[in-house]
């Protein structure tokens, strides 16, 4: 150790409280890691919606927030009912004022079929009995369709937002644990880091 960085050891010794000037951090930082923070953006963009059209169901904005993050992990209207403790058919309503739509809505029932029968103003029974369908499966899939022509309206503005922010969220969860599970590691690879003051 040369005469220079010793005497910068001692000053540094002599005001700082320990050896050390790192600390670990105890918390993950960034905001959209926090799930407080996802859900007030999904919160704002639900707020837009009930703006703009009229909803359904009377489920608190809370609620409609857990429907569309578990909708987009993939999870059933039974799953989900079972977390909000609430009627799978109530699960259904919300999705569809939220826009969120699955294939399987329809059932078998042919949605530019449906399109066109809506257009046409006839009753769920004369379009089930023209499809060889039953009433409920008409009226779900009508449900649907009429949400599909809703989200279409607003070149489904409010889906894409909810996705993006899902993915935001998503990318920042692994950016940082891939930054806390790598660290420095390879950038600091080959060098000598051991080094005593």
């Amino acid at each position: 150790m040369d005469e220079k960085t010793a005497e910068l050891r001692d000053i540094f010794m002599d005001v700082a409280d320990g050896e050390t000037v790192t600390e670990s951090q105890t918390e993950q930082r960034g905001s959209l890691l926090r799930d407080e923070s996802v859900n007030d953006r999904l919160a704002d963009v639900i707020d837009r919606m009930r703006g703009q059209f009229e909803f359904e169901t009377a489920l608190a904005t809370a609620e409609l927030c857990t429907i569309v993050t578990e909708f987009y992990d993939g999870e059933s209207d039974d799953a989900i009912a079972t977390v909000l403790k609430v009627p799978r058919n109530l699960v259904f309503d919300a999705r569809m004022d939220l826009h969120l739509v699955r294939e399987e809505d329809t059932g078998d029932i042919d949605a530019s079929e449906l399109r066109a029968r809506l257009d046409a103003d006839e009753s769920v029974g004369a379009i089930a009995a023209d499809l060889d369908a039953s009433p409920g499966a008409v009226e779900r899939a009508l449900c649907a369709v009429r949400a599909q022509n809703r989200s279409k309206r607003v070149s489904q503005r409010f889906r894409t937002e909810f996705e993006e922010i899902l993915t935001d969220s998503d990318i920042a969860v692994h950016l940082t644990a891939d930054v806390q599970d790598d660290g420095l590691d390879e950038a600091t690879e080959g060098l000598e880091v051991d080094v005593e003051f």
